[in-house]
């Protein structure tokens, strides 16, 4: 029962974590004129990366170790489908905000100024990741809930 606890307490917290920072690092790419706010991005990205691995480990442990409905209940949800696909999106659609921080990061190391060209197209991606992580949510409630597939 305490480890059940524990693991939805996590989850949950990996949503506000999470949330609150795409949508902080959304915010700080948009308005990204130099260098200077480059420490508060990487911050950021860092709760928002922190926020994916919460997420991903303590939702396997919720739904295939047997401490919730179980494995069939969440393999045969038509909902639980639909919000591991936009889990799956959010991660396809951080390929390239991760492969630019990376440089950005390194460019900094090496006491060069980045090129924040991108910074614009990355505060887009983020906003699409925050209206999916929304989007998720309501699955998840949905899920909770028994719609479409009542628990018994």
């Amino acid at each position: 029962m305490t480890l059940r606890w524990i693991l939805a307490a996590l989850h949950l917290l990996a949503l506000g974590i999470g949330l609150g920072a795409v949508y902080s690092r959304a915010r700080l790419l948009k308005g990204l004129r130099d260098a200077a706010r480059l420490p508060e991005v990487f911050l950021a990205d860092g709760y928002w990366a922190l926020a994916g691995a919460l997420w991903l480990v303590t939702g396997l442990l919720r739904a295939f170790t047997g401490l919730e409905k179980g494995a069939a209940y969440y393999l045969h949800h038509p909902l639980f489908h639909v919000k591991l696909t936009l889990f799956v999106v959010i991660l396809l659609l951080e390929i390239r905000p991760m492969l630019v921080l990376i440089r950005w990061r390194q460019a900094r190391r090496r006491g060069e100024t980045p090129d924040l060209g991108a910074a614009p197209g990355l505060a887009k991606i983020s906003h699409a990741q925050a209206g999916l992580v929304v989007i998720i949510l309501l699955l998840a409630t949905a899920i909770a809930r028994g719609l479409l597939y009542p628990a018994n």
